[in-house]
């Protein structure tokens, strides 16, 4: 047991610095900025609820899905980066992520989808996420734990929903164009993840499969 609760206090701050709910609450805006609130309080309730049972599935039965599929790891990281790093591209060119391309108003189904991916997966369910999850519960080693490491993923989920929902009262009182320079910062800084993620996936496979 004492052993236990020192691993959740960990837990949490790995989960906490995994989901980074101040540096992605910019890239939510950026995001939705343009939608109403009730809009995007369903946008941040789905995103972090569509995190949230990615990652309890993942704890609960990973290693049967990644050995199901034939899916390793690092082949997660190298996909994951990818993405990611087109979403930084565009914010950093000054571009709105996933499907504020358009030019055509954005839909509810639009916002919803976004909801999912780009922003459930892969930035706040990503390839990190899922393998620290999956690390936690290697050292929980009982079922007890992983549930305990389940639930205190889901008090870090309810503090991102709670960024993201007053994200718009935030961005109110920032200038535009600083909320603009802010975007292009969180872009520079999600490429420069998602560079870090294929590095980290392609020195896995190098380490899984030596000459």
């Amino acid at each position: 047991m004492s052993s236990l609760a020192l691993l959740l206090p960990t837990v949490f701050l790995g989960f906490f610095a995994m989901l980074n709910p101040i540096g992605n609450t910019p890239v939510f805006i950026s995001m939705v900025g343009e939608a109403d609130k009730a809009i995007m309080k369903k946008v941040a309730r789905r995103a972090v609820f569509t995190a949230f049972i990615i990652i309890a599935i993942f704890c609960l039965f990973g290693h049967l899905i990644f050995k199901m599929f034939g899916i390793t790891l690092p082949a997660f990281q190298i996909a994951g980066g990818i993405i990611v790093f087109f979403i930084g591209y565009d914010l950093l060119q000054g571009k709105a992520a996933g499907a504020q391309h358009s030019t055509v108003p954005l839909t509810l189904q639009s916002y919803e989808d976004m909801a999912i991916s780009p922003l459930g997966i892969p930035l706040l369910a990503g390839p990190g996420t899922i393998s620290t999850a999956m690390n936690f519960v290697g050292e929980g080693g009982s079922f007890v734990a992983t549930l305990l490491i389940v639930l205190v993923f889901g008090v870090v989920c309810l503090l991102t929903y709670y960024m993201f929902v007053v994200s718009k009262q935030i961005s109110e009182k920032i200038s535009p164009p600083l909320i603009r320079v802010i975007s292009r910062i969180m872009g520079l800084i999600l490429a420069v993840i998602a560079v870090q993620m294929f590095i980290s996936g392609v020195f896995n496979v190098i380490k899984e499969y030596p000459k």
